[in-house]
């Protein structure tokens, strides 16, 4: 690839009530919302370790988030919608590949976003990286393309994701490849998991062994 990728990271702002709601048994309304401002500046640093200068942060709401990325607005109604215009604002002012992740996979490294960008320089278009709960973590494209986004609305968010993106990508004539899964973190049982695997980042691990009761 003769251009250095942008990364593009979604996120949710971390506000008490509104992210993580899963997780609120084990942790609360408030230890879901520092676990989600942890895992954007976690997120955050990933990305400035392959894309100096390129990371970009699309939030849901404001939100003052550490300033090693460019800040913008999501827009549209759905997450496919979101995603893809937010994939075109940033190829609008920075042309070049597109990394997009999100925040829920805290295993994920910079080897992960260097393989995705080794992908696109050979005869792959799209390259994701699969989540074991039927979604996507990463999404990297040569170029805009809405195709790859234009999936029933209604399967954002459940088990049929990453199938039925496969098949958007197949259907507009793009070729696909694939990244090793990764666990995302949004239930209980994904908390357990990753503790129980010893592969959190400590800081992220911390943020899971709540000291005091839930609220």
């Amino acid at each position: 690839m003769s251009q250095q990728p942008s990364v593009l990271i979604m996120a949710r702002a971390p506000r008490p009530g509104a992210v993580k709601t899963r997780l609120q048994p084990l942790l609360g309304a408030q230890g879901c919302a520092r676990l989600q401002a942890g895992l954007i500046e976690r997120t955050l640093r990933l990305a400035e370790q392959v894309a100096p200068e390129r990371c970009w942060l699309a939030l849901d709401q404001p939100y003052d988030a550490p300033a090693t990325a460019r800040v913008l607005r999501q827009r549209g109604g759905d997450l496919g919608a979101r995603m893809r215009n937010a994939v075109a604002q940033v190829c609008g002012e920075q042309p070049g590949p597109v990394l997009m992740i999100g925040t829920d996979v805290p295993t994920l490294h910079a080897r992960h976003l260097r393989a995705a960008a080794e992908l696109l320089t050979g005869d792959v278009d799209v390259a994701f990286g699969p989540a074991l709960d039927g979604g996507y973590y990463l999404i990297g494209l040569h170029r805009p393309c809405a195709a790859v986004f234009a999936i029933n609305p209604a399967l954002w968010g459940g088990p049929e994701v990453l199938a039925a993106s496969l098949a958007a990508a197949n259907a507009a004539g793009l070729r696909t490849g694939l990244l090793e899964p990764l666990r995302d973190l949004d239930t209980p049982e994904d908390a357990r998991a990753l503790l129980a695997d010893g592969t959190l980042p400590e800081e992220l691990a911390r943020l899971l062994r709540p000291t005091a009761a839930p609220s």
